[in-house]
């Protein structure tokens, strides 16, 4: 007979039993006996969000102050001065915890309704968070190790800073120190877009096609205090991209992709924080809150067959956002956030240089569960060499329900 306190085959095979001790440590977990049941948490919210736009934007984006949404010319959009309301923030998700041999199993599965990508502009279901977590190891869609979540304001805007990282990724992550204090370590899903600029219709270039020879690696540590934390992360891929056309010229290439993240919440007293950021890297547009393309193009004199090159586009962004509570019912955000972007010289006038972000309100939460409130919004868009500014002003009121209902355990 077994003994209880041994792992499936540690008996039979001494290699197996050695590999079940790996992952035991691995894990950062002691086998136990399963006491409890498991339980499920169903929660979410129903946001309505209704304002006036001052401005103008493109109108997939009308219920947002997407900096890099903001028009690139004159009368792009439309006059200024229109209304909008939608539901698109209202959010389902469900919590799963279950109890195992090695530890509690914990799943996410989160919807929200603002449709991007091909379901640009609509309201419809769009996946958040689809992960799971046993011990130290965590697999699926979450946030990427290279974003702070917390950095994000308490506002009303459902995009947020311009310059923050905000990405939810593929990944596979371990977690050997957990915590207030923590490190995380992620091999993460690549990803990257390409600017071919001022050339961009030349059948040359529109026959390079994009290739990830290696996924992303990025790691954080945060270090936590009695009065908030400061936490420093980084990122480091591989972005490559092959000439498929058989002609005179070879416009293949590869570039390094790497970043930097500085973050921080600083408790100013008891009903005060401070939200800091402050991130510099090359070709991490993918992770950005709001940025356009990775990689651009400068160009190669002299070389008859590769008359141009490409390269990681440089990129700095930064938060600053207080948050206050007034009491416990009223609250108030306001803050500041940028985009700068090096232009490489290949890119055509109107590529995205800065955008800069700001806003203010008053929030009102009459009983827990339950908020409304208003919040007026700025954004302005710069770009390379045209000298056109897309400048956007919103006044934006939110409705919003929460829910939470945990069943079993």
């Amino acid at each position: 007979m077994r003994r209880t306190d041994q792992l499936p085959g540690q008996d039979r095979n001494p290699i197996v039993r050695r590999l079940a001790l790996a992952f035991v440590l691995l894990l950062g977990t002691v086998p136990y006996a399963v006491a409890q049941p498991a339980s499920v948490e169903i929660y979410g919210f129903a946001m309505m969000d209704m304002g006036l736009n001052l401005k103008t934007i493109d109108p997939n984006w009308f219920d947002t102050m997407r900096v890099n949404r903001l028009p690139s010319l004159e009368g792009e959009f439309g006059e200024d001065g229109s209304t909008f309301a939608g539901v698109r923030q209202s959010r389902l998700g469900v919590r799963g915890f279950t109890p195992t041999a090695l530890g509690e199993l914990r799943t996410t599965f989160e919807f929200e309704l603002f449709g991007t990508g091909v379901d640009e502009g609509q309201t419809t279901f769009r996946l958040r968070h689809a992960y799971g977590e046993l011990g130290k190891v965590g697999a699926g869609q979450y946030w990427s190790p290279f974003m702070d979540p917390d950095v994000f304001p308490n506002s009303i805007e459902y995009w947020g800073p311009t310059g923050m990282v905000f990405f939810r990724n593929v990944q596979v992550r371990w977690m050997p120190i957990q915590g207030d204090t923590r490190l995380t370590i992620a091999v993460e899903r690549p990803g990257a877009s390409g600017d071919a600029g001022v050339l961009a219709d030349r059948i040359e270039l529109q026959n390079v096609k994009g290739r990830n020879p290696i996924p992303d690696f990025t790691g954080e540590y945060r270090l936590g205090g009695s009065r908030g934390y400061l936490e420093v992360a980084g990122l480091l891929g591989r972005m490559s991209w092959d000439d498929v056309l058989a002609d005179q010229f070879d416009l293949s290439g590869d570039a390094t992709r790497w970043g930097i993240n500085l973050s921080s919440n600083v408790r100013l007293g008891s009903r005060t924080t401070l939200r800091l950021q402050w991130v510099y890297g090359e070709g991490i547009q993918n992770y950005m809150n709001d940025a356009p393309v990775d990689v651009g193009i400068v160009r190669n004199p002299g070389n008859i067959v590769t008359p141009v090159e490409g390269q990681a586009i440089p990129i700095t962004g930064t938060v600053l956002f207080v948050d206050h509570n007034w009491n416990d019912h009223w609250s108030t955000s306001a803050g500041y956030s940028r985009t700068d972007i090096d232009n490489l010289e290949g890119q055509a006038d109107d590529a995205y240089k800065t955008g800069q972000y700001a806003l203010g309100n008053l929030l009102y939460t009459p009983v827990p569960g339950v908020m409304m409130g208003g919040e007026l919004q700025w954004g302005k868009r710069e770009m390379f060499r045209d000298p056109f500014v897309g400048e956007g002003l919103k006044i934006q009121f939110s409705f919003k329900y929460n829910f939470s209902v945990r069943v079993g355990g």
